[in-house]
C-alpha cells in the first residue's frame, strides 16, 4: 500500500505500516467478543481474558514500534501520513485507544477513562483533518478504497465503551459520534462501491481491506444500540446489512490464501470479522432463537479461527525475520 523506500532514508522500523495497528483492533473486538459469549453462553472467562491480554500487548508492541519509527524516520512517517490511502489508516490508532477501554475498565476504570479520552479527542481531530483534506483537494477516483471510511469508522467507534466506563453524561459525545459516523457512511460507501463498479481491480495487497465495507454496519449497530439503548427497526436493518455484506464480500474473498501471498494487510479482515460476530451476539441476546443463537456462534468461532491464524502467521514472520517483507 505504501512504498516506504520511497522515502529519502530508510532507518530502524521504516518499513512497520500504521495499518498493523489493526491487529489491536481486531484482538480486542474478539475479546469483546468472547465476553458478550460469556454472558450469553456461558463460556468460561479465560478466554476473553487471554484475547484481551494479546490485544493490549499487540497495542503495546504497535506504539513503541511505531514511535521509533516516528523518531528515527519521521520523513517516512509524514510521507505515510500525507498519503491518499494510506494516510486514512492512521484511524487504527485512535480507534485501538476507543475500544481497548471495554476490556481495560474492569481492571482499571481509570486508565480506561484516561485511554478512551485521548482517543475520542485522537479521532475527531485526525477525522477532521481527512475530511478537510477531501474537500480541499482534488482526489483521484482510483484512490476510493476501503480504507477511506477507516475515519468513519473510528467516529462510530466513539460511544461503544461509554456504558462499560460508566460515563453516562457524555451522551452527547456518542449521539455526535453516531450522527457524524452515520451520516459519511453513505457517501464514502457509495463512492467506494462505484469505483469497484467501474475501475480497474484493487492491487492484490489491498484486496483484503474489502471486509472492511462491513465494518460500517455492524459497528453502526452497535453504535447505535449503545447509543438508544434498544434495538428498534433501523438497528435491525444495520444489522441485516451486516450479514448481507458480509456474505457477499467472503465470497469476492474466498480465493484469498490461494491467490495473495501473505501481507500485514491481512489484518485489515480481523476487526470488521470481531464487529460483526458482536453486532450477532448482542442481536441473538435480544432475539433469542435458534436462528440468530447459530449465526452468532458461527461468526464467533469463524472470526477466532481467522484472527487466531493471523496471529500465528504474523508471530512466525516476525520469528524468522520477515516482518520487513510482510509489510511490503
Amino acid at each position: 500500500m505504501f512504498d516506504a523506500t520511497a522515502a529519502p532514508v530508510a532507518r530502524k522500523l521504516d518499513y512497520l505500516p500504521v495499518s498493523l495497528f489493526g491487529a489491536a483492533m481486531g484482538l480486542t473486538g474478539l475479546s469483546v467478543a468472547w465476553r458478550l459469549a460469556r454472558v450469553r453462553y456461558s463460556v468460561p472467562d479465560v478466554i476473553a481474558d487471554a484475547i484481551g491480554a494479546l490485544a493490549v500487548a499487540a497495542f503495546l508492541a504497535m506504539a513503541v514500534g511505531y514511535t521509533i519509527k516516528w523518531l528515527t524516520a519521521a520523513e517516512v512517517v509524514k510521507a505515510e501520513f500525507q498519503h491518499p490511502i494510506a494516510g486514512n489508516l492512521f484511524g487504527t490508532i485512535f480507534v485501538s485507544s476507543l475500544l481497548l477501554p471495554i476490556i481495560l475498565a474492569p481492571a482499571s476504570l481509570l486508565v480506561a477513562r484516561l485511554l478512551w479520552g485521548a482517543g475520542a479527542i485522537g479521532m475527531v481531530i485526525f477525522a477532521w483533518m481527512i475530511i478537510s483534506r477531501w474537500m480541499s483537494d482534488r482526489q483521484q477516483f482510483a484512490h476510493a478504497t476501503p480504507a477511506w471510511i477507516v475515519p468513519v469508522i473510528g467516529l462510530l467507534d466513539m460511544p461503544l465503551a461509554v456504558p462499560a466506563l460508566q460515563l453516562e453524561s457524555l451522551r452527547g459525545v456518542m449521539v455526535f459520534g453516531l450522527a457524524v459516523g452515520l451520516f459519511f457512511t453513505t457517501p464514502l460507501f457509495t463512492l467506494i462501491f462505484q469505483r469497484l463498479l467501474f475501475e480497474p481491480p484493487m492491487p492484490e495487497a489491498l484486496r483484503p481491506t474489502l471486509l472492511i465495507l462491513v465494518a460500517p454496519f455492524s459497528v453502526g449497530y452497535s453504535s447505535y444500540v449503545a447509543t438508544t439503548g434498544h434495538t428498534d427497526l433501523f438497528a435491525q436493518s444495520l444489522y441485516i446489512l451486516t450479514l448481507f455484506m458480509l456474505s457477499v464480500l467472503l465470497g469476492r474473498l474466498r480465493n484469498l490464501p490461494l491467490c495473495c501471498p501473505f501481507r500485514v494487510s491481512w489484518w485489515s479482515v480481523s476487526f470488521p470479522l470481531a464487529a460483526s460476530a458482536i453486532a450477532a451476539l448482542k442481536f441473538s441476546a435480544v432475539s433469542p432463537g435458534w436462528a440468530t443463537d447459530s449465526i452468532a456462534v458461527v461468526l464467533l468461532i469463524f472470526s477466532t479461527l481467522v484472527i487466531g491464524a493471523l496471529l500465528v502467521r504474523t508471530v512466525m514472520g516476525i520469528a524468522r525475520g520477515e516482518l520487513r517483507a510482510l509489510s511490503a
